[in-house]
């Protein structure tokens, strides 16, 4: 018995929301305080400017510090979605709407510190509601994690909110209960050996909010946007996560109990049955292979692909390279980050994006002054994710794009890599791409370098417009990738991030489906190979509809290769192109679901 004591007399409850990752947790409940901005509010004098900044300096380096200790204890194996998102809030520290403005409210004002901060807080995060977009709505979020742990730092304690009120009984593990949670937070309580953290439940966020993506990335089961759950549960209750059924079920019956411990055995059985398919080529039951790729963030993440029997990168990002720093990367620096997975995947393709900044990935201030778009100029667009973004902020900054043009085709010369260009929308930011390809290739003739001269240029297709208009772009690059995140996010105008719309966000609309079953059918009729790299690629519910538009290159996180590898040995293209027809015909996204539930449970889980 625990030493929860009453716990055992509380009801059950059940609460419904957006399971992320997948299977079950069990533990007690830890409700996590809400966070709390309130904080003091005073004048200051003339004469104590100076000493006000000073704290707010110190507070801030806490802070950084206290990032900087996180990142150093993160493990090498880890997934790389871990150390994005301590970069992302280090970056943040360093932006000066939120560095240097409260330095300058406190002069102007003579204010107190925590009290400047929160005012400028405040005003970015009205900026951020303003705007129909969800990177910036998502990067508010991440503002406010940020202010929190600084306005901690300034009253003198550790930037975080975790803090344990009852002991766990030995053998029990930790549900954690939030509003909202902050990447830090989920990490600084993961390394905690006292600790051993099952899952959490939040009230708030989207099964793409960070801290859900981060779930997804550790293995940690999670639902999100469940409302009320801090007022339905209470400190130390039994708590059940079913994240493959969105469910959250508290202080179950001994019967659920037992049920849920038969599936956890399962799946911990099934997971041994998987990793014997590594060295098997997938292919459905009627004898189609299918390459099965893997996206990636940073260079070790190619061990992970290669463990997990990977053909290939089919997406490797490349922004790594250039966040949180003051210096843009140097050609050699980045030829040697792209050899080194070329290397890795001993011949196997390697699918490098090019730099995709802006909207929620920006460069920090001295990295801009290095572009010229240092403190006279003007400060980044209100909605980055309609503005200067990926292929544009290429083309908009020629020696940038040409440097790392350049890096990636020495990397050619060590392995089969191939170009991605991102966000196309017109015909002629191809043409341009490829003339700056070839002036690439010009300069490194020039420079005596060595590259591949057949090295393979793609777009991706992430906006209708340039799903609208395959035909064009096949007939000037080699292949295709389609980003579905940002291709529903564009054609339905929905903040994903917003609990109060996320429900809206669907990959199953039908006019997403007809875009992507549009784009494989155009590439298929001019052989132009073409792959999914979004996160439905992963999606198990989706694998046979993708299957049946004529998909026949997935790219996706390297843990969902396997589990997707074993669903296509059940499949046969004629019976999934069925389906699809019988899909793509539906005009209701929730009689989409259903028909797609229907033909997943005809397979074993």
């Amino acid at each position: 018995m625990s030493k929860m004591g009453d716990v055992a007399e509380r009801r059950r409850e059940s609460l419904v929301g957006s399971g992320v990752a997948s299977g079950i947790a069990v533990g007690r409940a830890h409700l996590l305080a809400p966070s709390e901005l309130d904080v003091r509010q005073y004048t200051i004098e003339r004469r104590d400017v100076l000493h006000e900044i000073g704290r707010l300096t110190s507070a801030f380096n806490v802070v950084r510090e206290e990032l900087d200790e996180l990142k150093s204890g993160i493990a090498r194996d880890a997934p790389s979605e871990v150390r994005a998102f301590l970069d992302l809030h280090r970056l943040i520290l360093g932006d000066a709407l939120l560095a240097e403005a409260p330095r300058d409210l406190i002069r102007s004002r003579l204010i107190n510190a925590e009290w400047a901060l929160t005012i400028q807080l405040e005003q970015l995060v009205k900026q951020f509601d303003a705007i129909d977009d969800e990177y910036l709505r998502e990067r508010s979020t991440d503002v406010r994690q940020v202010v929190e742990r600084v306005v901690t730092a300034l009253a003198g304690g550790r930037p975080t909110r975790v803090a344990f009120t009852k002991q766990l009984a030995p053998g029990e593990r930790l549900i954690l209960i939030a509003q909202d949670l902050a990447p830090a937070d989920v990490l600084h309580l993961k390394d905690r050996a006292d600790v051993d953290l099952a899952g959490f439940v939040t009230e708030l966020g989207g099964p793409t909010s960070h801290t859900a993506i981060l779930a997804r990335s550790l293995g940690l089961p999670a639902v999100v946007g469940a409302e009320n759950a801090r007022r339905i549960i209470h400190e130390g209750d039994l708590v059940v996560i079913d994240a493959d059924f969105d469910a959250v079920i508290v202080n179950p019956s001994d019967e659920e109990l037992a049920e849920f411990g038969k599936r956890v055995r399962d799946e911990s059985a099934h997971r041994v049955q998987l990793r014997k398919l590594r060295g098997k080529i997938a292919r459905t039951r009627d004898g189609i292979d299918i390459e099965l790729q893997a996206n990636i963030e940073l260079p070790e993440d190619a061990r992970d692909a290669l463990e997990a029997g990977a053909d290939g990168i089919g997406l490797f990002r490349s922004e790594f390279l250039f966040m949180d720093r003051d210096e843009l990367p140097t050609e050699d620096e980045q030829y040697e980050a792209y050899a080194k997975v070329a290397r890795a995947m001993k011949g196997k393709p390697v699918v490098i994006r090019t730099l995709d900044i802006g909207a929620d990935k920006v460069l920090n201030e001295a990295a801009r002054e290095t572009l010229g778009m240092g403190r006279g100029a003007p400060r980044p667009e209100s909605n980055p994710a309609l503005g200067l973004r990926a292929i544009r902020y290429c083309l908009a900054y020629p020696e940038l794009f040409l440097t790392q043009l350049r890096a990636i085709l020495r990397a050619s010369e060590v392995g089969t890599v191939r170009i991605l260009v991102p966000m196309l929308a017109h015909v002629h930011e191809v043409e341009q791409a490829l003339a700056f390809v070839a002036q690439a290739k010009q300069q490194l003739r020039e420079s005596r370098r060595k590259y591949d001269g057949r090295v393979q240029i793609g777009g991706m297709i992430e906006v209708p417009a340039a799903a609208l208009t395959v035909p064009q772009l096949v007939k000037k690059l080699k292949f295709l990738s389609i980003g579905t995140n940002d291709l529903i996010q564009y054609t339905l105008a929905i903040d994903r991030a917003d609990s109060s719309v996320a429900h809206l966000y669907d990959h199953l609309h039908p006019a997403v489906l007809r875009l992507i079953a549009q784009t494989i059918r155009e590439c298929s009729r001019a052989r132009v190979p073409v792959a999914v790299c979004g996160e439905v690629a992963g999606e198990l519910e989706m694998t046979e509809l993708l299957l049946g538009m004529g998909l026949r290159q997935y790219s996706m996180h390297p843990s969902q290769i396997l589990p997707l590898k074993e669903r296509l040995f059940m499949l046969s293209t004629k019976d999934s192109a069925r389906l699809a027809a019988r899909v793509l015909r539906q005009s209701d996204p929730v009689k989409i679901k259903a028909a797609l539930v229907r033909a997943a449970s005809e397979y074993p889980s």
